[in-house]
């Protein structure tokens, strides 16, 4: 019994310095594994990109194992417009970090995506974003340090830790992207944090820049490009997809395979940064007329393995009926997932 509750109490102090650390040095972004069902937070530039008002919701679930998992719920909408010849769109984000959300981040972003066509069937997009960031640090309910441990009687000091000066902060951030796209190919890049705020409760540390690059490809592996099977599934679809993001000297490289067979959905991704792999990624998705739902766990392959409970990912997406336009616009083909 002492044993687990020495096991659960350095758990927890494990979890308060991953949280002082991310207060105090330069903030890494909330990673999601289902990068294209919430396509806004990849690249801005994706707004408008189904021509369809389209709404998307995430739930994240990283590191359950430990006492206070991190846990992120994002939602967006965005649609074309075709007088301002191209796409708006909206993204809330909050991400809880710590025992109740001891350190809360909530972001809510307006962005707007331009597109034209350069090509017979090649479009680019190119959208600016502009956000406001409200960070809030729970220092009395929630927060435990070392130094209120008791061996008998658990946390039962106070601490000698500084108590930073404001306990809230707000903070504008701009970001940006370019998205190509052409009838089976995307690719695009995304640089999020233009004008690095500062976020940090104990100096001024401000957040470094985010640079996002993707691509990847559809490739039809049906006899036929409108064949359907006797069961009713679609065109089997494979899209091979890379993702490489790089932030404060961490790279982030994830490779992935999707096979597309309307209704079902499924892939695999491995993420890995330069000296270290970090984790396998399984999702899969079922999508019917204008509703979809995705699931992806990460199977952490790292030194947090034991400890961390890998992370689960739940998504929800629909998909509305386009309003009538005079011109008809295309939709960029991309995974759903």
């Amino acid at each position: 019994m002492l044993k687990k509750q020495l096991e659960k109490k350095l758990r927890s102090i494990l979890a308060t310095t991953l949280l002082m650390l991310t207060a105090t040095a330069g903030a890494q972004d909330i990673g999601f594994s289902q990068f294209y069902a919430n396509p806004l937070y990849l690249n801005p530039a994706f707004a408008g990109s189904a021509v369809a008002p389209r709404i998307s919701i995430t739930y994240r679930a990283q590191w359950p194992g430990l006492v206070s998992a991190f846990t992120t719920v994002s939602a967006s909408y965005d649609q074309y417009f075709p007088d301002l010849h191209g796409g708006l769109g909206f993204l809330l984000l909050t991400d809880r970090q710590g025992d109740h959300g001891a350190l809360t981040t909530s972001m809510f972003g307006a962005m707007y995506s331009f597109r034209f066509q350069v090509g017979r069937d090649i479009y680019v997009s190119a959208a600016l974003q502009a956000s406001i960031v409200n960070t809030h640090l729970n220092w009395n309910e929630y927060l435990r340090f070392p130094d209120q441990i008791d061996a008998i009687m658990g946390y039962s000091y106070n601490t000698g830790a500084r108590k930073p000066d404001d306990l809230t902060k707000w903070s504008p951030d701009f970001n940006a992207g370019v998205l190509v796209s052409g009838s089976q190919w995307y690719a695009g890049l995304a640089a999020a944090h233009l004008t690095q705020p500062n976020q940090a409760f104990y100096s001024d540390d401000p957040m470094p820049m985010k640079f996002t690059v993707h691509a990847g490809g559809l490739i039809n592996v049906a006899e036929e490009s409108r064949r359907q099977s006797s069961l009713g599934l679609g065109t089997p679809i494979i899209s091979p997809n890379i993702v490489y993001q790089f932030q404060k000297g961490f790279h982030y490289f994830n490779y992935g395979l999707y096979l597309d067979w309307q209704p079902f959905l499924v892939g695999v991704w491995f993420r890995n940064g330069l000296e270290n792999a970090d984790a396998f990624i399984f999702q899969m998705g079922f999508q019917h007329d204008c509703f979809k739902v995705g699931y992806s766990y990460d199977v952490t392959v790292s030194k947090l393995a034991n400890a961390s409970a890998g992370a689960h990912e739940l998504t929800l997406g629909v998909l509305l009926p386009v309003p009538e336009h005079k011109k008809k616009v295309k939709a960029i083909k991309c995974p759903s997932f």
